[in-house]
């Protein structure tokens, strides 16, 4: 039985600001991290490309407000940023 992946900890080091904003960002990465199971079957972000986030903002996300949308950017940002990636990504 495989234990499930720990966002916090895999964001903790670049997590900044109040708890109210990072408690955002840990469920609205959970969320990406669950969209991209579901879809890619790319259980952490370890394994991850951009094209998944960028599936993500653009198919997983057109619905959303334009508000939601730049919320979910800064998340998509933190991943990257932890990821040690030089995307960049645009809504």
């Amino acid at each position: 039985m495989s234990k499930q992946f720990d966002m916090e900890l895999f964001l903790a080091g670049v997590l900044t600001g109040s708890q109210a904003t990072r408690g955002r960002h840990l469920r609205q990465a959970t969320i990406i991290q669950a969209a991209i199971a579901e879809r890619w079957q790319r259980e952490t972000p370890w394994g991850w490309q951009r094209k998944h986030l960028d599936w993500f903002l653009r198919s997983g996300l057109e619905q959303r407000s334009d508000g939601t949308k730049y919320y979910y950017l800064l998340t998509v940002k933190l991943i990257t940023r932890r990821l040690g990636a030089s995307w960049i990504f645009a809504l």
